[in-house]
């Protein structure tokens, strides 16, 4: 679609293409040179604010009656923009475009076409990638305190009019602004149009804690439930890729964690790596993550259930038992390192950086050794649960590994009180805690498992070629 030359109409024309009324970054300058109206459209956060006013400064100091003269884009952008690079736009779609990519575009009164200056500047970090999501392959930047940056970093990965991003305030004291991002086209209406309620119906004082504090309003109740109901990114790509399937995600000021949603038990089996590498490979990687992680649920009840009763141990499992007995009951053997490991995160987390790893490394090695020769803990003990560690480390989110502990202590619990049967019990609790989360907004936890999807369920577990998820 060309520009009409009439302003009215082209400026309505872009702003409607642009979205502006859906999104708090998009801005629409007005201002006035003589008689003639001019407006600037640009995206707040992604330009360079000296050049910008030395443009407007150049514009606003014109003659009127020489402005007057006026009457094409070219001779517009040669008389009165000089100081950066400009192009001349001759319809809609291209100055969207334009505008996107962080340029802008000025529209004035009786002049054919708009004239794009490229005055923008790209927000980025420093070169240290976040601590979670890290690539060994792809972009080592993530997102940061400051929310007009964060949606900037947004928008340079999805260079979309449909892109569209809100901004509420949450909070009479606090006044947190958070940004509430959507492809228009792609997500849900009816989970957008749920989310946004469930915004504007929060009312308290203060949001201290960011992210966290808007989990706990947008899902009360939810105390006794270890489950994570939200995934978190605090990496531009991943957020931009979530957007583009569907997904809502809400960016708090203060905070570098984007929330997902909706995001399933299912969605935490999946990294990043996965689509830094080919569908072969991140395929493998996505399955060592899901029976390696999954094992973590498993392996220290089902030993425990053998060990506490060693007749049922076939003659091939014999290595699994306890060569060397001690006092300590094998029960509070592991409830006590399942402590410790914690203990030692939570000391590395408070360690200076230079000194963390190495006190994470030489803490484990020592207490685990001196802890078996002292004979409070038995090697298979040890061994069994340097396992669970490492493995809780090969997915992403750190709410899901904690929620695996309390349901693995929990069955752990259930086996040395009623043997068998707490055993079985303590496995159907923990799936019928899953089978009673509740979403934010949208669809089942289980899903795509329950409701049954087997097309879905295969994309989560097998990583799809890119040019087939885009089809």
């Amino acid at each position: 679609m060309t520009f009409s030359g009439t302003f009215t109409q082209d400026c309505s024309a872009l702003e409607q293409a642009l979205g502006l009324a859906e999104s708090f970054d998009i801005v629409a300058r007005p201002f006035q040179i003589g008689s003639r109206q001019l407006r600037l459209y640009f995206i707040n956060g992604m330009i360079q604010t000296d050049s910008a006013v030395k443009v407007l400064g150049d514009l606003l100091t014109a003659d009127a009656a020489d402005f007057g003269r006026i009457h094409d884009a070219q001779t517009l952008a040669m008389r009165f923009v000089p100081y950066v690079e400009t192009e001349i736009l001759q319809d809609v779609e291209t100055a969207v475009s334009a505008v996107l990519a962080g340029q802008a575009v000025l529209l004035a009164e009786s002049v054919s076409g708009c004239v794009a200056a490229d005055v923008r500047k790209y927000a980025a970090r420093t070169p240290d990638e976040p601590e979670n999501n890290r690539v060994l392959l792809g972009p080592h930047e993530g997102f940061n305190e400051v929310l007009l940056q964060n949606t900037s970093l947004l928008r340079r990965r999805l260079r979309d009019p449909a892109l569209h991003i809100r901004l509420l305030q949450i909070g009479s004291r606090s006044k947190l602004d958070v940004a509430v991002c959507y492809v228009e086209g792609k997500a849900d209406r009816k989970m957008l149009q749920t989310v946004l309620d469930k915004l504007q119906k929060i009312h308290v004082e203060t949001l201290a804690m960011a992210q966290e504090s808007l989990l706990e309003c947008l899902v009360p109740g939810r105390h006794f439930n270890p489950f994570p109901r939200v995934r978190y990114t605090e990496r531009p790509d991943s957020a931009a890729a979530s957007a583009a399937e569907g997904s809502i995600l809400l960016i708090t000021d203060n905070s570098p964690a984007v929330m997902v949603i909706p995001s399933g038990f299912f969605d935490f089996l999946q990294d990043t790596n996965d689509f830094y590498f080919p569908p072969m490979l991140g395929s493998f990687l996505r399955l060592v993550r899901l029976l390696v992680f999954s094992s973590t649920m498993f392996l220290t009840p089902v030993w425990y259930l053998l060990i506490r009763n060693p007749d049922i141990i076939p003659p091939w499992l014999d290595f699994i038992r306890i060569d060397k007995p001690i006092a300590v009951p094998v029960l509070v053997q592991l409830i006590a390192i399942e402590l410790v490991i914690d203990a030692l995160k939570l000391a590395s987390i408070n360690t200076p950086n230079s000194l963390s790893n190495s006190f994470s490394v030489i803490g484990a090695l020592v207490l685990g050794q001196f802890a078996v020769e002292a004979r409070w803990l038995t090697a298979e003990v040890v061994f069994y649960m340097a396992f669970v560690a490492v493995a809780n480390f090969t997915q992403p989110s750190f709410e899901m590994g904690h929620a695996y502990k309390i349901a693995r202590l929990f069955v752990l619990i259930l086996t040395s009180l009623l043997n068998y049967i707490g055993f079985a019990a303590g496995y159907v609790l923990v799936f019928a805690v899953l089978l009673s989360t509740k979403n934010v907004v949208g669809r089942g936890y289980l899903y795509p498992l329950i409701p049954f999807n087997g097309k879905k369920l295969a994309r989560l577990l097998i990583r799809r070629p890119i040019s087939r998820e885009n089809s």
